[in-house]
């Protein structure tokens, strides 16, 4: 007998949209307004459900967080919920994201035991998952994690769409053999959207698709505006910088795990920064190599690669692998490069005070790197723009929509070539009247373009016409 999987519901406090008026302008304030009337009045009291496989520790869950804050301040009845899974399972559904990239992941097969395993948890999801749904609810599943509860919940009669982050923009052998695990889950839902188009794969036809990039919210705790002081305090109780002559911050109460040798940073330290989730296709080595290599340092810089402790992603067990990996690469350094170079795992025990401590190092932080060997889209992108950071990244993905080369950041074209990366990062610290103008720019880029107002507006439009029977 198939046993019932535990289907979660994450709280999600209502953000009012006249609070972004500050940030994006009274008429752009007005028009989601008069969008989110349009669906309330489609909807006629359905819930728009969205479905996904973790609360915490990854981008969709924190776009989650504040994408649903502001449907519910819309007036839209929203709800999010976590599916259930065992460690095969998210092994799989990890091979699977890894294979969207265009990598071979953990290089095991997708075959006929990953697929019988897949549907079972599918099965035991599903269960739930209509105790939890009312007839009518519209479902928006994210990810291949949940893709297998598709088929069930259109033959419910439910409108399903199915959003998924990740993707590479020319398919190749592993792209292909993960779609064509997903495909026949997912080919039949009611509309598709993607970060990019190219995203989409070739069976998915126009009148199904949207293309809806990420923002992110400036008054979320990741992006409120921070000052001197507080950045130092909340970087010194976590143990990120020296703490001599600063005063603890009080929001602060779990020391970051820290791989270092020698004392932390003082504070006025240029530090290179990147913060990822520690996964293969964030390439924390390449950071770790390119710094250690080629970056001129005479200025003093040095490199912190941050991420969540790896205990606190549910969906993603890889962490572990790749923190240790990271670790021992470390270790193979002199001691002169090791002493700058800072490996940081940020606890997830309180997500706020999480989200505090990754402000406070994007704030601090002399540059941003983000150097990505394949990315769905890259909030921390975003994030690092909108508090005017001079950031370099990899042009793939979404990263290459969010900043214009030399005016709102710098690309590496190749996020193989080490030696580029190390000069991009070299030429900024150089030149701060430089880094002030990227950033300058950076902030400004987002606020047209990356903010949850136009995400919401095009979701709402998504809907409406979802409604109506045409989705095109």
């Amino acid at each position: 007998m198939t046993a019932r999987a535990r289907i979660t519901a994450v709280p999600v406090p209502s953000l009012e949209p006249d609070r972004l008026e500050p940030f994006v302008g009274r008429e752009r304030v007005e028009r989601l307004d008069r969008t989110a009337e349009a669906v309330r009045a489609r909807l006629g009291g359905r819930r728009v459900v969205n479905v996904n496989s973790t609360a915490t520790g990854g981008g969709v869950a924190e776009m989650l967080q504040t994408l649903l804050g502001y449907v519910r301040g819309a007036g839209i009845d929203t709800e999010w919920l976590v599916i259930d899974g065992d460690p095969q399972f998210f092994a799989v559904t990890k091979r699977i994201h890894n294979g969207l990239y265009g990598g071979p992941g953990d290089g095991c097969p997708l075959g006929d035991a990953e697929r019988a395993h897949y549907e079972q948890t599918a099965t035991e999801n599903v269960s739930g998952l209509r105790d939890a749904l009312r007839p009518g609810d519209v479902v928006i599943v994210h990810d291949p994690q949940p893709a297998g509860l598709v088929p069930a919940l259109l033959a419910d009669g439910h409108a399903v769409v199915w959003r998924c982050h990740v993707g590479l923009d020319r398919t190749n052998e592993w792209s292909e053999r993960a779609w064509e695990f997903v495909r026949p889950y997912v080919q039949d839902a009611r509309a598709f959207v993607f970060s990019r188009r190219a995203f989409a794969p070739h069976w998915v036809d126009e009148g199904r698709l949207a293309v809806i990039p990420p923002a992110i919210d400036p008054l979320a705790p990741k992006n409120e505006a921070l000052d001197h002081e507080t950045v130092l305090g909340v970087l010194a109780t976590a143990g990120l910088i020296a703490s001599d002559g600063i005063a603890p911050h009080p929001r602060v109460s779990h020391p970051a795990q820290i791989v270092r040798e020698g004392r932390a940073p003082a504070p006025e330290t240029p530090l290179v920064v990147q913060v990822s989730r520690w996964d293969r296709m964030k390439d924390m080595a390449g950071v770790l190599r390119a710094f250690a290599a080629g970056v001129d340092t005479a200025g003093g810089a040095q490199l912190v690669l941050a991420g969540p402790a790896v205990e606190g992603v549910d969906d993603d067990p890889e962490g572990l692998e790749v923190w240790n990996e990271t670790v021992e690469l470390w270790r193979t350094l002199a001691p002169s490069e090791r002493e700058r170079v800072h490996l940081v795992a940020i606890p997830m025990d309180d997500p706020l005070e999480n989200a505090l401590v990754v402000n406070a190092l994007q704030t601090h932080a002399a540059v941003v790197v983000q150097k990505s060997l394949a990315e769905g889209f890259g909030l921390t992108v975003s994030e690092a723009m909108w508090k005017s950071r001079p950031v370099v990244a990899s042009a793939v993905g979404g990263i290459a929509d969010q900043i214009v080369d030399g005016e709102s950041g710098l690309l590496l074209d190749d996020p193989g070539d080490l030696g580029r990366m190390a000069g991009l990062v070299s030429s900024i610290l150089a030149s701060p009247a430089e880094a002030a103008r990227l950033g300058a720019n950076a902030r400004r880029r987002v606020a047209e373009r990356f903010l949850p107002d136009r995400q919401l507006v095009q979701y709402a439009e998504l809907l409406e016409r979802l409604l109506t029977g045409d989705p095109a």
